[in-house]
């Protein structure tokens, strides 16, 4: 990917995250904002953070299970690597972020860094899953307050959606891992309507998917992977939840199953790093969609993205220093490698 691409995306997100940012902050009462900050039980903060490298490092736990087929690597490079990937994401533009992850651990474990990344493909795959099966439990489980009946009944249809995309989407991956050369035939007649480019660029693409997908076949491993995948976001879940009880909102935990979906949606929109604006918008509509006021949930927002986010640079940038490996030569290596 070139400079100048980066650069045109980089000002899009930036535009993005003001307009956001515009919508969030109008008509806003700042008094009221920091009323709820003086409201704020602070003492939640310490396990709140906690939890989140918490979360990081179970990440990086299902990362060594996937890595397995390749070789056994050590947590010790594992979760500083982890680490570093999320902060690139935080302050580097075009999502670059996995691709430094891939990198560091490649350098650390002396493995390619194209093997690296393909385990990175599958464990975005299980966070897919993991997150959809969220969304399909929060849809037909919370319940919105009286006068929302209509956004009530659009949840569960919402459900019923997500139920079917969830099983059309594991039977594609399943078709195309077992009978690999019928199911590509096959996507290649669905495609012949389309432009033959279209075709030349998604044929290849699956072939090499599928190819790069190598998970253990012992069933114990399987499940660890299974079970990390929901302990990864039941620890992003309880921080959220934790936050809100700080601020004295009693919701059900599905309420913050709900938002913390919207919030895994907003982090897709092209923002500015860090993705301010649209993780500060999911979290306030969000929450008023349970009738929390505008101002309380703008800070419940502020507080979600300062404790999710300005630990992990910190330590990213600790990990960086510790091992004397240069952000700015990662970057490069990484954006290298997208061309």
């Amino acid at each position: 990917m070139s400079g100048k691409t980066i650069d045109k995306k980089l000002l899009a997100g930036v535009g993005i995250s003001l307009c956001f940012m515009v919508l969030l902050f109008r008509k806003i009462d700042f008094d009221k904002v920091l009323l709820a900050f003086r409201a704020m039980d602070y003492r939640y903060l310490l396990p709140v953070v906690f939890l989140t490298f918490v979360s990081y490092y179970l990440r990086a736990v299902r990362w060594k299970y996937l890595l397995l087929p390749i070789k056994r690597t050590a947590m010790a490079n594992l979760f500083p690597a982890t680490i570093i990937g999320y902060m690139a994401n935080n302050i580097l533009p075009a999502r670059l972020g996995e691709f430094v992850r891939a990198y560091v651990l490649g350098q650390k474990e002396e493995i390619e860094t194209s093997a690296v990344f393909a385990t990175l493909v599958v464990d975005r795959l299980f966070d897919g899953f993991t997150v959809l099966l969220i969304l399909l439990i929060t849809f037909f489980t919370v319940k919105l307050p009286a006068g929302m009946e209509n956004v009530q009944d659009g949840l569960k249809m919402g459900g019923y959606v997500t139920l079917g995309v969830y099983l059309v989407v594991l039977s594609f991956l399943f078709l195309l891992k077992k009978r690999t050369m019928r199911t590509i035939h096959v996507v290649g007649v669905l495609l012949r309507p389309f432009p033959v480019k279209v075709s030349e660029k998604v044929i290849p693409l699956l072939g090499s998917f599928i190819s790069g997908i190598r998970l253990s076949s012992r069933p114990s491993e399987i499940l660890i992977l299974l079970f990390t995948s929901f302990a990864v976001w039941a620890t992003c879940i309880w921080p959220l939840h934790l936050i809100l009880q700080s601020f004295n909102i009693t919701l059900p935990i599905t309420a913050s199953m709900l938002i913390m979906v919207f919030l895994v949606f907003a982090v897709m929109v092209p923002a500015s790093p860090g993705y301010v604006g649209t993780y500060h918008a999911a979290c306030v509509y969000g929450l008023m969609a349970f009738n929390i006021p505008k101002e309380q949930s703008l800070s419940v927002a502020l507080v979600m993205h300062g404790t999710g986010f300005f630990p992990v640079i910190v330590a990213g940038f600790y990990y960086l220093w510790r091992d004397k490996v240069s952000l700015k030569k990662i970057s490069e290596n990484s954006g290298q490698r997208r061309n």
